[in-house]
């Protein structure tokens, strides 16, 4: 069964040792991220179930990672302290993979080392969650419908379930938000993201699967679009209240924390 819904952002520099001077400009996403803990822990998960990104996105085939042990750390961007290890559920990660194989391609990948895009999530949710078990599902380059039916699926194998499991997208906004942003600048960044915003306080589905092509390309925001689609798919039919705990951009790229209160 589904016990918890959030959504939130990945960036490195919320991490102590990668952060340093920076963490004040990011107080903001860290203090939500902590009263979104508070949330998930109370209710007593046993599986996290990620959808963002791990390592390169698959074009025409959703993908889930079945290695037993999954490991945590930001080597990459100088951090040579922070790591931890997981356990992979990986007999549910299997169900979910048999269900949706029928309608659409599916890989089981076996990467041991998380992407920063998950390992980020995880530092900040999971460290009082000494036995939680972890689920990495990678969104593709497949259209919003494929999306959709995806999420249908994992819905009805998390629902049939005896285990509390935590459901978590894991994506930042728009990279183009300021004009010193990382992946260049453009006007209608913070518009996709106040359209998003909106469709989730709204909880408009449909609107999202149907938003403008072209202000998600000039605003290169497929990625939260469809990891947004993903989770808003799996959780469409339960009761719940979006809470946005926080949304800034600091550094030029959209981020958002926030709690489906299921």
């Amino acid at each position: 069964m589904i016990v918890f819904a959030g959504f939130v952002p990945h960036p490195p520099l919320s991490i102590p040792e990668v952060g340093k001077e920076n963490l004040k400009l990011l107080e903001l996403s860290i203090n939500a991220y902590k009263v979104l803990e508070q949330e998930l822990y109370a209710t007593k998960p046993e599986v996290l179930v990620l959808l963002g990104r791990h390592g390169e996105i698959q074009e025409q085939t959703f993908a889930i990672n079945q290695n037993p042990k999954l490991k945590v750390n930001f080597k990459d961007f100088g951090d040579l302290l922070t790591e931890f290890e997981f356990d992979n559920d990986i007999g549910l990660g299997y169900q979910i993979k048999e269900s949706a194989e029928t309608k659409l391609p599916m890989t089981l990948t076996a990467g041991k080392n998380l992407d920063y895009a998950l390992g980020v999530p995880l530092y900040h949710l999971a460290q009082n969650l000494p036995n939680i078990k972890v689920i990495p599902i990678g969104y593709s380059g497949l259209g919003t419908q494929a999306h959709l039916d995806f999420a249908h699926s994992i819905y009805r194998i998390i629902n049939q379930s005896a285990k509390r499991v935590a459901v978590i997208a894991c994506t930042d906004l728009s990279p183009k938000i300021q004009k010193d942003s990382p992946a260049g600048y453009s006007p209608r960044g913070q518009e996709f993201d106040q359209k998003i915003l909106e469709l989730i306080e709204n909880k408009n589905l449909d609107q999202l699967n149907n938003l403008d092509k072209s202000l998600i390309e000039e605003a290169a925001g497929h990625d939260a679009r469809k990891v947004l689609l993903l989770l808003l798919g799996i959780i469409k039919d339960l009761n719940y209240q979006p809470i946005k705990l926080s949304y800034q951009s600091p550094f030029g790229i959209g981020y958002l924390v926030e709690n489906f209160k299921l």
